[in-house]
C-alpha cells in the first residue's frame, strides 16, 4: 500500500513497524460542542482506513482522543454554570451519537485528557530536564530554539515565524514560536497539582502523552485535518521526539478541506454547520457515500447538488443488493455454466481493482468506481435461472467491499406489519386482477417510502433509500 506521507511530501510504501499490526493515531474533537462538518470528514477517512486495514488481515489498534479541557470549554461551562467535567461528558456522549449515525466505529481507545494528568505532567517534565522545556511564573513552554528539527514536519523555517504573524506573542518566551505545555491556573479555571504549581496541560502535549501512553514511542500513522499540520502537529513532533530522542511517528496523514457551496468554510460567512444540523436535513449514509466521492487528500465541496448525487449513486447500491438478495431466493443450486464461471471470475477482479485503488492512498473514489463496475456486471449478468453460487460471489463481494466503506447499513429484512399488509393486499389485487386497486396501494406505498417492483417472481417491496 502506498500513503502519502505529509513529512517527506511523497507517496511511500506502507511497511508497518510491527508484522501484521498497525498503531494509529487520529485527532478527535474538542467536547464543547457538536462537531462541525469539516470534522466529520476526517473521523469518517480514518475509520475507512482502519476498516481497510482490517480487510487487508491486520490487527489494528486505532486511538482518537477528546479533548475535554481547554479555552473554548472552559468559557461555555462557566456560561451555563456547569462544570467542565459535565460539559465533557455531555459533548463525548453526544459525539458517539453523530458519529454512530455516521457510520463512524468506536476507536479502540478513547481516551480523554483530563484523566491522563499523570502521564502528561511527567513528558512536561522530561522536557524540562532534557533542557527542552522552562517555566516561567507556572506557565512551561517547549524551547523550539533548542530543538533543530523543528518545522520539518511543515516545512516552515523557524526564522521566518515572524512575531505575531503566525505565532502568539508573548514577552515571556524566549522564541515567538515557542509554545505551552504546562498552563498556570486562571481564576475560575480547573486545575491539577504539578512541579510548577496548581495548573492544566496545554492542547499539543496532551496528544503526544496520550499517543505514546497506547501505541508506544514510535507508531505507525497519525492522521487528522490538513488544518492540523501546523502548528499542532508539527508541535506534537518536537515535544514527543524532543523527549524520546526517537522518531515519534512514520507516517503522517492530512485530509483536504470542505467548502461550502465553493466558499471556504466558516462562521463568518454563515456556511458553518455542525453534523447535528446537517442530519436534520440530509441521511447520515448520504452524507458519508459524499464524504467518500473524492480521495480524502483533495478538497471537496459540500452542496445541495452533491449531497443529491450521493443519494443516487447509494441508491444503486441499495437496489443491486436487494435484487441480488432477491434472487437468491429462487436461484437452482446447480454447477455453474461457462458464462457464469466467467462472471465469478470477473468478480475476482471487481474486488482486486477495489483494492488496488485503495492501496493507491486510499483512493475511495476509484475505490468506488469498482464497486460500480461489480453491480453494473451483476445487473448484465445475473437473472431468475442463475445459479445461487454466481449471485452469493457477487453479492458476498459487494457487501464486503461495501462495508470497507462503511456502507449498506441498513440491513435488509422484514418489512414493517403495516407495510407487509399493504403488499399483501396489493399482491391480492393483482391475483384479482382489480388493476385500480393495485395500482392505488402501489401509490400508498410509495408515499410511505417504499418501492414496488413487479417480476415473474413475484411482487418486489423495498424501502428507498
Amino acid at each position: 500500500m502506498q500513503i502519502y506521507n505529509s513529512k517527506n511530501r511523497r507517496k511511500e510504501e506502507f511497511v508497518p513497524i510491527h508484522p501484521g499490526e498497525v498503531r494509529m493515531y487520529a485527532c478527535g474533537p474538542t467536547v464543547y460542542d457538536y462537531f462541525h462538518i469539516g470534522n466529520a470528514r476526517p473521523f469518517i477517512v480514518f475509520d475507512v482506513l482502519r476498516r481497510y486495514f482490517e480487510h487487508r488481515g491486520y490487527k489494528v489498534t486505532f486511538v482518537q482522543n477528546f479533548t475535554d479541557i481547554d479555552d473554548k470549554m472552559i468559557r461555555r461551562a462557566n456560561k451555563e454554570g456547569i462544570t467542565v467535567k459535565e460539559l465533557g461528558d455531555r459533548f463525548i456522549q453526544e459525539y458517539y451519537r453523530d458519529a454512530q449515525a455516521l457510520g463512524v466505529r468506536p476507536a479502540t481507545v478513547h481516551p480523554r485528557a483530563t484523566e491522563h494528568i499523570p502521564q502528561i505532567i511527567a513528558l512536561v517534565q522530561k522536557l524540562i530536564d532534557k533542557g527542552l522545556a522552562y517555566e516561567v511564573n507556572g506557565d512551561v513552554y517547549f524551547d523550539t530554539g533548542a530543538f533543530p528539527a523543528y518545522g520539518a514536519l511543515s516545512g516552515q523555517n523557524l526564522e521566518d515565524l515572524e512575531a505575531g504573524a503566525r505565532v502568539e506573542v508573548d514577552s515571556v518566551k524566549k522564541n515567538p514560536a515557542d509554545f505551552a505545555v504546562w498552563k498556570a491556573q486562571k481564576p475560575g479555571e480547573p486545575a491539577w497539582e504539578s512541579p510548577w504549581g496548581m495548573g492544566r496541560p496545554g492542547w499539543h502535549i496532551e496528544c503526544s502523552a496520550m499517543s505514546m501512553t497506547y501505541l508506544g514511542e514510535t507508531f505507525d500513522i497519525h492522521g487528522g485535518g490538513k488544518d492540523l499540520l501546523f502548528p499542532h502537529h508539527e508541535n506534537e513532533v518536537a515535544q514527543s521526539e524532543g523527549a524520546t530522542g526517537k522518531p515519534y511517528v512514520h507516517y503522517w496523514m492530512h485530509n483536504g478541506f470542505i467548502n461550502v457551496d465553493n466558499e471556504k468554510m466558516s462562521k463568518s460567512l454563515g456556511n458553518f454547520f455542525t453534523v447535528r444540523d446537517i442530519l436534520k436535513e440530509y441521511d447520515a449514509e448520504d452524507v458519508r457515500m459524499f464524504m467518500l466521492s473524492a480521495q480524502y487528500r483533495s478538497p471537496i465541496n459540500f452542496s445541495r447538488e452533491m449531497i443529491a448525487q450521493a443519494h443516487s449513486s447509494l441508491s444503486r447500491l441499495y437496489t443491486a443488493r436487494d435484487q441480488m438478495g432477491f434472487l437468491l431466493q429462487h436461484a437452482p443450486e446447480r454447477e455453474l455454466t461457462a458464462e457464469e464461471a466467467d462472471f465469478v471470475q470477473r468478480v475476482a477482479g471487481h474486488v482486486a481493482k477495489f483494492d488496488t485503488a485503495m492501496d493507491d492512498d486510499l483512493n475511495t473514489a476509484d475505490a468506488m468506481g469498482a464497486i460500480f463496475e461489480l453491480v453494473r456486471d451483476a445487473n448484465q449478468n445475473l437473472n431468475a435461472e442463475s445459479a445461487w453460487a454466481a449471485i452469493q460471489k457477487a453479492l458476498d463481494a459487494l457487501t464486503e467491499l461495501c462495508d470497507v466503506l462503511g456502507l449498506l447499513m441498513k440491513k435488509a429484512g422484514d418489512l414493517p406489519a403495516d407495510i407487509q399488509a399493504l403488499a399483501d393486499a396489493r399482491a391480492q389485487a393483482r391475483k384479482d386482477k382489480d388493476w385500480k386497486k393495485s395500482d392505488e396501494l402501489r401509490d400508498q406505498l410509495k408515499a410511505l417510502g417504499y418501492t414496488v417492483e413487479d417480476t415473474k417472481e413475484g411482487q418486489k417491496v423495498r424501502k428507498t433509500v
